[in-house]
């Protein structure tokens, strides 16, 4: 799906910069480095994690290689990497960083509004900070959102797979979104083949759950018009297409 249609987005919105979250890439649980190239190959600028940051143990060898893989900030256990990380494009720095959510979530973190807080006192200040805030609760995305209205240019959700439908900005420009939702097969279950996951989750009898090989494919994501100079949003929206 990223092969075949972001090039087209980009080029229709003039995109100057690509996120993507990329956690669930391999085989819906972390990211060996094959797919990492594959997802930066396709037009990706960085590329950010969530709870599944450690679910393939290749990711250790190779995450201090690479410049563009951020992992949660606000990680209690030592681990490889940065959460956070600025990057120039045409003279603008944008800061992207990296958070996981505490409610409902089976990580024990840092607490990831003071985590941001401790960021923003101690790290320079750049033109544009987009937060990927990978979290279960909506209401938990939310209150972090008004909390850090005004303080970063946007906080986008990942980790339901389903988009949501409030993306907005915010009184103080922060763009925001609850959950920015799933590119990957459409007809399943969280992007895994549907027959394998109601075994899995239903009747607990399937250890593996893989994408199928064929099928119809959904791209989302959102677009964001941020200034530059003031560091707010003007404009948020977004993609949700289903192929045929």
């Amino acid at each position: 799906m990223l092969k075949t249609y972001l090039p087209n987005y980009v080029k229709k919105y003039g995109i100057d910069f690509v996120i993507a979250n990329g956690e669930n890439a391999t085989h819906g649980k972390g990211l060996i480095e094959h797919h990492y190239h594959e997802i930066i190959d396709s037009g990706v600028d960085v590329i950010t994690l969530g709870n599944h940051y450690q679910s393939k143990n290749e990711i250790r060898k190779y995450i201090d290689r690479v410049d563009n893989l951020i992992r949660p900030l606000n990680l209690i256990n030592d681990f490889p990497g940065v959460g956070t990380a600025v990057y120039d494009v045409d003279g603008v720095s944008i800061r992207v960083t990296n958070i996981l959510g505490s409610a409902f979530m089976e990580e024990n973190v840092n607490n990831p509004y003071y985590e941001v807080l401790n960021l923003l006192a101690d790290e320079d200040p750049t033109n544009i900070h987009i937060i990927d805030f990978h979290a279960e609760a909506n209401g938990e995305k939310l209150c972090f959102a008004f909390a850090l209205d005004g303080k970063v240019s946007a906080i986008l959700g990942t980790h339901t797979h389903i988009q949501t439908k409030d993306a907005k900005v915010l009184e103080n420009g922060t763009g925001y979104i609850s959950d920015v939702g799933m590119t990957g097969y459409a007809d399943g279950s969280l992007g895994l083949d549907k027959v394998s996951a109601v075994k899995k989750y239903i009747y607990n009898s399937e250890r593996k759950i893989d994408p199928p090989e064929e099928g119809r494919g959904i791209f989302s994501a959102v677009v964001l018009d941020i200034d530059e100079n003031t560091s707010k949003t003007r404009s948020i929206f977004p993609i949700y297409f289903i192929e045929e």
